[in-house]
């Protein structure tokens, strides 16, 4: 005799199970494995919903109970994962039904309505069968509306309306009551997903007949739904469920990627909103910033007319980082919406508007690392020993070039943030004369850097601005770009904003960006007002991380202690309300006495691991050489280690080792971050300006503990902090003195 039976699990299901304690995603993956061998367990706990016999429950642990929809015979799908408190004997606060649009199953939580409605499967003759809340304001003329009602978000819309647009009709109630953005928000974190979808489209000021062409119509069942037909139901896309043991697997144990691709409700409003100028959106590590560009990229996508053009630009600052959105944005909507976005670095976008324009006179382009030795040899040339090469490289760099300055005058002009020591008039003349005869030694060596290849094109972007303001309509002159969507926007220089603010008019939806100045890498300060880029009153901040676990995030938040970060618009930002719905283990810190015993300690915690070689696992630390070292410790035992260069991985499995400057953008399950000692991490080089230029050390120091905290938020579910001799003075007292034994 048989005693098995079929157990699926619905999306819904997964994403509660997701919050879960490891601990109780194993009870959960047990559970199903009992369940599947033989429901009529008498530990399960099987039970039928008083007076409907397809909703039912069943133990899981001492503390969690599991919703089952009883399809057909010994055929079932877990629809729920609750806390034993949270549900009744009669499970009165769930109804469950088959969406009249999609035919997909669908989980309703009518708690929120209140105790008068009973959860049920909804009947397929019912009609918008949902009693409505009493108000006692009605019922009883003494009881007085001390304040005008407030106007419902959705009462120009009827219930017929919302139903055939697919939203569940068990909600209409609550729906009706809706009178803020807020309590939309509440509903909707606990909505169906069509439900969702379609009140963020009308909210976010789409009409009926956009919603049904563009929401609606794409999830519509092909053949015709029977909303008592369960079998049927369950077997449709629109039912997103997993069957297979090690799919399910997999699902409880959040398997690596896939919270990139969920769109939370929050997202989702930043994403399709229309804007009337530039919008901004900020957030902490992993609370899907890049996730809502992209998402971003392909609803503007969608709103262009037929064409072979690229009139939307995606850009960012590494090249790695532009090579992974390409690969993101293919998966996200394939060849057809990548051929209409042009995804390049921003380097290479100033350098093929140079090119265009010849204007380069095949001069070889350097790193803008080189700037200060460069400047140094052109010193000792020339015999002007005034300056430092740092302080002028820096000036020529930031100031400069950066703002795009165009005479000396305008030089006189400006102004100098974060750039510490003051200048007179006098002295910026002097400077002013170097810089010009820098360029020119420049030019006679046959080189020139990234920032001015950049300078040069934003003043060729600026006057290609400038004379289509001047020409007839039909002018070749027009626009480069309907859209420009830049990610990791703290890392891009003034010169860079100015380019990018003349290759798009001003208008409604025409600069979308998304960074976090913590994360702020390169020295790149700007305030983007001041740059004809206007995000006042359409600033967002995401602030739930789908990256790390709480355990990690708190330690990464110990890590910025006591710094002030600017907002990219002259005021200041901070990580308040940053946090994670995922749990794991605490990071762990350990100190030694040498680097040799510290590359020891790197060696056990991948043997620890179970050495996995499939890029699961990363090593961070300050220096190319210490990667190096670490490289040929791992090779010296076996293990594949695989280097991080400037365009990623140079392969996908093996064991990623690179620098802090690598990990932007770059995601792992675990990771080690060595070499974090004093000295290292900071640089000792920044010592020197702590009397001669405090504010530049102070610039300084705050990038590398930037560099910290962005390598501490790359790992998902497990983290190692190493050093040897003194540790970095950001890992706080609290860290160093959790170090294991």
């Amino acid at each position: 005799m048989n005693t098995g039976a079929m157990l699926r699990m619905l999306d819904r299901a997964d994403k509660e199970v997701m919050k879960l304690s490891r601990a109780d995603k194993g009870a959960v993956y047990e559970f199903t494995h009992k369940f599947r061998n033989n429901p009529d367990n008498p530990g399960l706990q099987l039970k039928s919903l008083h007076g409907n016999s397809r909703l039912m429950s069943a133990r899981i642990n001492r503390d969690y109970r599991a919703l089952l929809l009883h399809i057909a015979e010994r055929d079932f799908l877990l629809v729920a994962v609750k806390h034993r408190s949270e549900v009744y004997d009669d499970l009165s606060r769930y109804a469950y039904r088959i969406n009249r649009v999609t035919g997909g199953i669908e989980v309703i939580d009518l708690t929120p309505v209140g105790d008068s409605i009973v959860g049920r499967v909804v009947s397929a003759d019912s009609s918008v069968a949902v009693p409505s809340v009493t108000d006692p304001a009605v019922t009883d003329p003494s009881v007085a509306d001390p304040q005008p009602t407030p106007k419902p978000i959705f009462d120009r819309y009827s219930d017929t309306e919302l139903v055939e647009l697919g939203v569940a009709e068990p909600l209409l109630p609550q729906i009706r009551d809706l009178t803020t953005e807020a309590e939309l928000l509440e509903l909707l974190d606990r909505a169906p997903q069509l439900t969702t979808d379609v009140l963020f489209a009308l909210f976010d000021g789409k009409t009926y007949d956009e919603v049904r062409a563009q929401v609606t119509d794409p999830v519509r069942a092909e053949e015709p739904i029977d909303p008592e037909d369960f079998e049927a139901a369950v077997a449709r896309p629109a039912t997103q469920v997993t069957s297979d043991d090690e799919a399910l697997q997999a699902m409880l144990v959040e398997s690596f990627g896939r919270w990139q691709i969920f769109l939370h409700p929050t997202q989702r409003k930043l994403v399709e909103r229309q804007y009337n100028g530039p919008a901004r959106v900020g957030g902490g590590p992993g609370t899907g910033k890049t996730i809502v560009a992209l998402h971003r990229v392909a609803y503007l996508s969608r709103q262009l007319p037929p064409g072979v053009d690229k009139p939307i630009l995606l850009t960012t600052f590494n090249r790695n980082l532009a090579a992974d959105l390409r690969t993101r944005l293919m998966a996200l909507g394939g060849e057809e919406l990548v051929a209409r976005v042009d995804i390049v670095n921003i380097d290479r976008l100033a350098s093929r508007v140079v090119a265009e324009a010849r204007a380069g006179g095949g001069r070889r382009t350097v790193s803008d690392n080189e700037v200060p030795q460069l400047w140094a040899d052109f010193l000792i040339e020339t015999g002007e020993t005034g300056w430092e090469p740092e302080f002028l490289a820096a000036e020529w760099t930031q100031v400069i070039l950066g703002q795009v300055l165009n005479s000396r005058i305008d030089y006189f002009k400006a102004r100098r943030p974060n750039r510490g020591r003051s200048l007179n008039r006098m002295e910026r003349d002097q400077i002013w004369r170097l810089t010009e005869r820098f360029t020119t030694w420049l030019e006679g060596q046959g080189i020139w850097t990234w920032r001015q290849v950049a300078e040069r094109a934003a003043r060729l972007e600026m006057d290609r601005a400038a004379a289509s303001t001047t020409e007839s309509s039909g002018s070749l002159h027009r626009p480069r770009y309907r859209h420009v969507v830049v990610d990791e926007a703290q890392d891009l220089s003034a010169a860079h904003w100015k380019m990018l603010r003349a290759m798009v008019a001003s208008g409604p939806d025409d600069m979308f960006l998304t960074g976090d100045t913590h994360q702020r890498i390169y020295d790149n300060h700007v305030t983007l007002g001041s740059l004809g880029i206007n995000i006042r009153g359409r600033s967002s901040r995401l602030t739930l991380s789908y990256r790390t676990t709480r355990q990690i995030l708190a330690d990464a938040l110990q890590i910025m202690t006591g710094e002030v970060y600017d907002d990219l618009d002259g005021g200041e930002e901070d990580l308040a309300g940053y946090r994670s719905l995922l749990r794991g283990e605490r990071p762990s810190f350990r100190g030694a006495a040498t680097w040799a015993q510290e590359r020891d300690l790197i060696a056990e915690q991948v043997h620890a691991w179970g050495d996995p070689t499939d890029g699961s696992v990363a090593v961070c630390v300050p220096t190319r050489e210490f990667a190096a070292d670490v490289i040929a410790r791992l090779e010296a035992d076996g293990l594949p280690a695989v280097e991080i260069g400037p365009d990623g991985p140079k392969q996908p499995d093996g064991v990623h080792v690179g620098t802090m400057h690598r990990f932007k953008g770059l995601e792992y399950q675990r990771m080690i971050i060595a070499g974090v000692s004093d000295g290292l991490i900071p640089r000792q080089a920044i010592s020197r300006y702590r009397d001669t230029d405090p504010k530049r050390y102070q610039r300084e120091r705050q990038r590398d503990r930037s560099l910290l905290f962005v390598a501490a938020t790359r790992p998902r579910d497990e983290l190692v902090v190493l050093w040897h001799g003194t540790p970095s003075p950001f890992l706080t007292s609290r860290l160093v003195q959790r170090q294991l034994p």
